[in-house]
């Protein structure tokens, strides 16, 4: 082989690899989870006061109960319903994203469930317990982008543990060293688990926190394929529902809605655009 023809085959061989080489990492790229587009910093540091576990207990006990008085009431949606599988079909998009956020969120034993109710109100509770109200789904006409965003904000107030924080900071220190092993006994701290239980269906988080949770939902949304551009128009809807000043029932009067809100997720939009198109291979 001729001096130029060897330069020339090594040259393409080089060629090749470099091209063999840039296109697996790119296959891996397209396979790898991204790291997180919005900016929310850590999760507050007092959450470690409350032991995870045993709140995520407790948590558990409040669910079932709520669950068991829906199903005395007849409220509690059959498996059948299409409000629910509409739900968890949601859901099944969104919880594959959350171990980003969380990692005890791989051994968190997903729930979602759906009662009849008229209340505008939607929560996730520690662990993973997700519940609906159909009043939200039926009075704001919500379509599966904007049902997103609501599940997403309420996951990412649990994956961010937005509950232990705010029960550390409302709790004594005598009470927070005896619910770390004994929260689930008997006796004072039965009532005690009892009462955290029932707490974390009335938190009212931080303005900190629901802004933690409203871009950490987006993304939840935007990497399960669902519109991020909806949380605006969900914004808007609360807005014109609780006519922004807050005073509404249920999900309106622990979560205002106002021009602030709208505009920071409006703002962030742009940062997930991408996750949403991937998610839905139109990157």
């Amino acid at each position: 082989m001729c001096f130029l023809c060897d330069v020339k085959h090594s040259a393409w061989q080089s060629r090749r690899g470099f091209l063999q080489a840039a296109a697996g990492a790119a296959a891996v790229a397209a396979s790898a989870p991204l790291l997180a587009q919005v900016d929310v910093g850590a999760s507050s540091s007092l959450r470690t006061l409350v032991p995870a576990g045993e709140l995520e207990a407790a948590s558990t006990q409040e669910y079932t109960k709520l669950l068991s008085d829906a199903r005395a009431k007849g409220t509690l949606a059959p498996p059948g319903s299409a409000q629910l599988r509409r739900l968890r079909h949601i859901a099944g998009r969104l919880v594959p994203q959350a171990a980003q956020w969380n990692d005890r969120a791989k051994k968190w034993r997903w729930e979602v469930n759906l009662i009849d109710s008229k209340q505008i109100n939607a929560f996730c509770m520690p662990g993973g317990k997700i519940a609906f109200y159909t009043g939200i789904l039926t009075q704001l006409r919500l379509t599966d982008d904007e049902a997103a965003m609501i599940m997403g904000h309420e996951m990412a107030h649990a994956l961010r543990e937005h509950a232990r924080a705010r029960i550390a900071k409302s709790q004594g220190t005598s009470t927070l060293l005896s619910l770390g092993s004994q929260l689930l006994g008997l006796g004072q701290f039965g009532d005690m688990a009892a009462s955290v239980g029932t707490q974390l269906l009335t938190l009212r988080f931080s303005r900190e926190d629901e802004t933690d949770a409203d871009l950490v939902g987006l993304e939840l949304a935007a990497r399960g394929g669902y519109n991020p551009q909806a949380a605006v128009s969900l914004w808007q809807k609360m807005a014109r529902v609780g006519g922004g000043g807050g005073n509404g029932p249920g999900f309106l009067s622990t979560h205002p809605s106002g021009p602030e809100r709208i505009e920071q997720l409006q703002a962030n939009v742009p940062k997930v655009q991408g996750l949403y198109l991937r998610a839905r291979g139109q990157s």
